[in-house]
């Protein structure tokens, strides 16, 4: 790539987004090779790095959790940045399909049924009434509407800036269920959620969420109107940050043959980086311990107390394991050859923290088996709840083998996995367990100082995907997911959790499951 030349206009673009010509050159790079492919050894199991807390342990666990909320080290990091696409595809599919067969339904099934029966549905999602308000101001019968064969001004009323425009909001603020005198978005449940699970003994109240900065004022807008009601509830103050994904984590975008792909217009193209790129958000944040849980993931009231026992739960295994981490490096710091606590902190690597140490371990000198635990344990933490796999599309808890030989915990995408590589496929199909996104975080070392989160991460574990743009196809490069390879050289813990804390809403109908709907 060194023969590579940008043009002027190339330079002032890459300025503009804060990118180097080194960064877009090590981009392309990439391109040229594969992409950091994982090599699977076997799925985590039950004893075989996944945990499962035991009813006697439920008690100390939560209070130790309670203990670290009360003193304000909790804070609650939402990524909501996403677009909701893919929340309305199959409407969308319908709605073009309709137009195009002039109301036939074609072979695939999409057409005028689809809107039909989503309009046939509508009484049971969380919006209805807003959509109705709306109908009602614009003098449009709603039962009449969809008799009358006008579906597509209904959906388009939901969808469109003409009214709802829920095809432009941010996920976080869709309604997501529906309560006898109001109905709630998905980020008014995570305020919730907060409040039962982090609020500190000053009634401080800590969340952080990630927006894209053409949202961000309009979420701004909304929290601000929404808060002083939540507040008031819950007696606590709630203290909300936010940012967005920076423009300098984009990435260049290739054509096939692996050159800059270049718009109609000649400027090179950058796309956003994927949620990986948001580590440098939460690398900036500072933080002590975090919450990390996707926007959609949500339970109405009458299901939030098994989540906010387990939220509890995770954290206070979290305390517990830092703690002892602190202490171990502590003590390793001023004896470092100490034989008592290297022999200690050998067996918490091997017992506790499921961190494989290498074979000649015990033929290296006192010195040098202190410096490498000191290694091995100084990075940060994170407990990652996992449920049992009932088909959710998603990644999911492998060990993974290294370079050299070593054994780790990672949560792998299928996209992570080549397929074709002998008895990969069949390892990644045997795994009985599901990341729902349900972490929660330590980021600051035994001294108290934050960690930099970059230096943990593994920069070859992108992936590279088939996209589109202006009629052409192009190859993009997503960074290493944010709890992928973002987190891969963490201390990472598996933890079993009830398939009935994990809720997600990826597509519209998904409203429509018995979870969220309104109890019978």
């Amino acid at each position: 790539m060194r023969s590579l030349r940008f043009n002027e206009n190339d330079r002032q673009l890459m300025k503009k987004l804060g990118i180097s010509q080194a960064q877009v050159r090590a981009q392309l790079a990439r391109f040229q090779r594969s992409s950091g492919l994982l090599r699977l050894r076997r799925p985590c199991t039950l004893g075989d790095g996944i945990q499962q807390i035991q009813p006697n342990q439920t008690e100390e666990l939560i209070a130790l959790q309670e203990e670290a909320a009360r003193e304000g080290r909790f804070t609650k990091f939402i990524p909501a940045s996403g677009a909701a696409t893919r929340m309305f595809q199959s409407l969308l599919a319908g709605t073009a399909t309709c137009a195009e067969s002039g109301g036939k339904t074609n072979e695939t099934g999409c057409g005028p049924d689809v809107l039909e029966g989503f309009c046939s549905d509508l009484g049971r999602f969380p919006f209805h009434q807003d959509l109705l308000t709306i109908l009602e101001e614009k003098g449009i019968d709603l039962e009449q509407a969809v008799s009358q064969g006008k579906r597509q001004e209904v959906v388009d009323l939901l969808l469109t800036d003409k009214g709802l425009n829920y095809l432009n909001l941010p996920k976080g603020l869709h309604k997501f269920h529906r309560y006898p005198d109001w109905s709630r978005t998905a980020l008014e449940e995570h305020l919730v959620e907060a409040a039962l699970t982090i609020v500190d003994q000053k009634d401080l109240c800590r969340l952080h969420i990630t927006v894209s900065p053409e949202h961000e004022q309009t979420v701004r807008n909304f929290i601000k109107n929404i808060q002083k009601d939540y507040k008031r509830y819950f007696s606590c103050q709630y203290k909300i940050s936010f940012s967005s994904q920076s423009r300098s984590t984009n990435t260049l975008a290739v054509d096939l043959e692996n050159r800059p792909f270049r718009t109609d217009s000649g400027e090179m193209l950058f796309r956003p980086g994927g949620h990986g790129a948001l580590l440098k958000n939460l690398n900036r944040l500072k933080a002590d311990l975090v919450y990390i849980k996707n926007i959609d993931n949500v339970q109405p009231d009458r299901l939030k107390e098994k989540t906010i026992i387990w939220k509890k739960i995770l954290g206070g295994y979290l305390v517990g394991v830092e703690q002892e981490i602190h202490r171990l490096l502590r003590q390793l710091v001023q004896e470092i050859d100490r034989e008592i606590y290297i022999e200690e902190g050998f067996n918490f690597c091997r017992n506790s923290i499921n961190r494989p140490l290498p074979p000649d371990f015990w033929e290296r000198s006192g010195k040098e088996q202190g410096a490498f635990l000191l290694n091995t344990l100084n990075r940060p933490i994170r407990v990652c709840g996992m449920v049992r796999n009932e088909g959710e599309p998603g990644g999911g808890p492998f060990w993974v083998e290294g370079k050299d030989g070593s054994l780790s915990l990672q949560i792998v995408e299928k996209a992570q996995v080549d397929l074709e590589t002998s008895g990969q496929k069949e390892c990644l199909d045997a795994s009985t367990y599901f990341n729902p996104v349900d972490l929660v975080c330590s980021l600051r070392n035994f001294e108290g100082r934050p960690f930099d989160l970059q230096r943990f991460a593994d920069p070859e574990a992108v992936f590279i995907s088939r996209k589109s743009f202006q009629g052409r196809e192009l190859k993009a490069l997503e960074l290493p997911g944010l709890w992928n390879g973002a987190m891969a050289g963490w201390i990472t813990l598996f933890v079993e959790v009830p398939a009935k804390t994990f809720s997600p809403v990826k597509t519209v109908y998904d409203l429509l499951r018995q979870e969220h709907q309104p109890e019978a």
